[in-house]
């Protein structure tokens, strides 16, 4: 295998095991637990190199991982107190343990293996150098073994827990009562984001493993109301933000871990404008036709006011709708053929006249402001 395909690989790897679990973090509103996550384990990884005498994955697999169970039990811990809530828990504890981590690498580690550049932006560049030896056997990359085992690991752990993962996300009080432990699947969620996070650590960097755990798993929620659909969608944009960013930082000699991430940026910006339900555009075409339909009942109010008297026939003039309604003529126009359209007026010459459907809608709408 290449060197380019192993570094999409464990990309696409990293980006889909992180995007499973963050699509549960993000409908349980806890995206900035993978920030804490994510920079709180550092003084744990820091700390099982320092025990093993060098980088080792295993120690400081397991060190990295016991940072991040300790920081889940502190921000657990101080906003049960119920005098910190929990989004400033998360900002209390995750600064010092990212702080600790840092002035560990900087007096120990220091442009060895384990770096400040390393802790944000990862070494994908070198995940085809970075080989799993078992003994003397060659297993090949070692971020394809270690994200491979974590993606099989996600997907089992949400396919075996989903319907308990499901209602305890969306209802905690219905799933205690179903005799689900909310509490339990809380922190057993946790546990997986925390594991989740060590691996995607030594690919991508602290930063950017949040913007994977969270911002696949944001578009995807901005563009269905389905979980399984929100699981599969943030998968793929994780997937094409990870092929789609190589080819992008490759040429430009740019970081290639970075290039994936403001990838899914991007696709997060496309979810947001275009997105069906709560795109930017979806909301204006709306807001547009909601507009336009209140003026058209508007016409048809006014249409209706005036028939049977001695002003019928000027008020009804295509020519003096704007006057009469103190419209612009621009505006008139448009809401003269939107009236038509959705079969509200008829054209008779030069003059509106009310269809039954229109007559209705007046009728409707003057009973409303009665």
């Amino acid at each position: 295998m290449s060197s380019a395909a192993i570094i999409m690989l464990t990309g696409a790897l990293v980006a889909s095991a992180a995007a499973i679990v963050g699509c549960f973090l993000v409908l349980r509103r806890m995206a900035m637990m993978s920030d804490a996550i994510s920079h709180a384990i550092l003084p744990g990884l820091v700390l099982g190199y320092f025990l093993a005498h060098g980088p080792n994955l295993f120690a400081g697999f397991l060190g990295a991982s016991v940072a991040a169970v300790i920081t889940v039990a502190l921000v657990e811990g101080l906003q049960n107190t119920r005098r910190v809530a929990e989004q400033s828990a998360i900002g209390l504890v995750f600064p010092a343990m990212f702080a600790l981590g840092t002035f560990l690498i900087s007096r120990y580690f220091a442009n060895v293996h384990l770096d400040t550049d390393a802790v944000l932006y990862g070494h994908i560049e070198f995940a085809a150098q970075d080989l799993l030896f078992l003994g003397n056997l060659n297993l090949g990359p070692q971020a394809l073994w270690v994200m491979g085992f974590l993606l099989v690991m996600n997907l089992a752990f949400v396919i075996v827990l989903y319907k308990e993962l499901k209602v305890a996300t969306f209802d905690p009080g219905l799933a205690a009562a179903m005799g689900f432990s909310p509490v339990l699947l809380h922190y057993l969620l946790m546990a997986v984001v925390s594991i989740t996070a060590v691996g995607a650590f030594t690919a991508v960097g602290a930063v950017l493993t949040v913007a994977l755990m969270i911002v696949p798993a944001a578009a995807a929620y901005l563009l269905t109301d389905r979980l399984a659909t929100t699981l599969g969608l943030a998968v793929a944009i994780g997937v094409l933000s990870a092929v789609a960013g190589y080819g992008i930082a490759v040429p430009l000699d740019a970081s290639i871990a970075g290039a994936m991430v403001t990838v899914s940026g991007f696709a997060f910006a496309l979810a947001v404008l275009f997105s069906p339900s709560h795109g930017v555009v979806a909301r204006a075409v709306r807001l547009r036709r909601q507009r336009m339909a209140y003026a058209a009942e508007t016409l048809a109010v006014h249409l209706l006011g005036h028939e049977g008297t001695a002003q019928a026939e000027t008020e009804s003039a295509i020519a003096h709708l704007g006057e009469g309604l103190r419209w612009s003529p621009a505006l008139a126009q448009r809401v003269q053929r939107w009236a038509i359209r959705a079969g509200f007026v008829e054209q008779s010459r030069e003059r509106l006249v009310l269809t039954e459907r229109g007559r209705d809608v007046a009728l409707r709408a003057l009973e409303r402001g009665a």
